[in-house]
């Protein structure tokens, strides 16, 4: 079992993909999304209708805008490299990207690719078939339960058998596993089932006060298109975790997305007051400064990268 067990975090580790930062939308994505979410979104509170630039930033004719209307930062994102095209045409004629050599297409195709990667790494055939695991056996045994959970996730990157484990294994564990319902968190969330996985991910804050279970919520969030909501959440994960980096970094992120420069400004200082070697908020705020007619202070900052 300990070789076993060993083997199927080895092939997990070859793979594996932070949840967290992975976030494309791909056409599919757009096309097939059945969350109803408001036709005209008050201003300042959907990410697809971003404001014009309030509270003293650059206009947009002196800060060049992606295609989706969002102004350039000075870092690439997962979720910003896809751009959300505002128009199907748009999304359909728009080549493949500058940043990478495929097309945009569904994230779950990237996901496929990643697991076809990994079926060559053993010329006898897969190391585990599926198809005849028992799955009930496995969850009762914990240890053994978590390392095959993530290697049919990641490795496998078959999320329907990894949410039946998951659950039977939150069901042996009477409910009380806060890790089980985090993991039935992400199978929905890869499913696009994002209102039950965000019952899964508070459910399980309520067990077990995690930096990652927030940032999975706020996630969820952001693809129902409801930024505000997304920003309570860093907040009131900033009173349980004070000068937590990744949190302050998403509220910067989202008033960015906003077009809310100077406040996204303010946010990335404070990163950079309990992380001074943050890329990401060096870079964004170099960039600010720089389309703010400040090269002298952009160029400190890029010098410092």
């Amino acid at each position: 079992q300990a070789a076993w067990s060993l083997k199927t975090r080895a092939l997990t580790e070859m793979v594996y993909v932070d949840e967290i930062d992975m976030d494309e939308e791909g056409i599919a994505e757009m096309l097939l999304d059945e969350n109803a979410i408001a036709q005209v979104a008050r201003p300042g509170t959907s990410l697809k209708l971003p404001g014009t630039s309030q509270g003293g930033g650059p206009s947009p004719a002196v800060r060049p805008v992606t295609q989706s209307g969002r102004p350039i930062t000075g870092f690439v994102r997962p979720s910003t490299q896809s751009g959300r095209p505002s128009t199907m045409e748009q999304a359909i004629r728009t080549p493949r990207t500058g940043l990478s050599a495929r097309p945009v297409t569904s994230a779950s195709g990237r996901y496929g690719r990643l697991g076809t990667a990994s079926m060559l790494t053993n010329p006898d055939g897969p190391f585990i078939n599926l198809s005849r695991l028992n799955l009930a056996k496995y969850a009762q045994k914990p240890k053994l339960a978590k390392a095959l959970f993530e290697y049919i996730f990641y490795h496998e990157n078959d999320v329907k058998n990894a949410l039946d484990l998951a659950a039977l294994a939150t069901e042996h564990a009477q409910f009380k596993d806060w890790w089980w319902k985090v993991q039935i968190g992400k199978c929905y969330y890869r499913l696009g089932l994002f209102r039950e996985a965000e019952k899964q991910f508070k459910s399980a804050l309520k067990q077990q006060d995690m930096v990652d279970t927030i940032l999975y919520l706020a996630k969820v969030y952001l693809r129902l298109d409801q930024p505000v909501t997304a920003m309570n959440l860093f907040k009131q994960g900033l009173d349980r975790f004070p000068g937590e980096v990744t949190l302050i970094c998403g509220i910067a992120r989202i008033h960015e997305e906003m077009n809310n420069i100077s406040s996204a400004a303010e946010y990335y200082k404070d990163v950079l007051k309990q992380d001074n070697t943050h890329v990401e908020a060096i870079a964004c705020i170099g960039s600010n400064h720089f389309y703010s007619d400040q090269p002298e202070i952009a160029l400190r900052f890029y010098r410092y990268l």
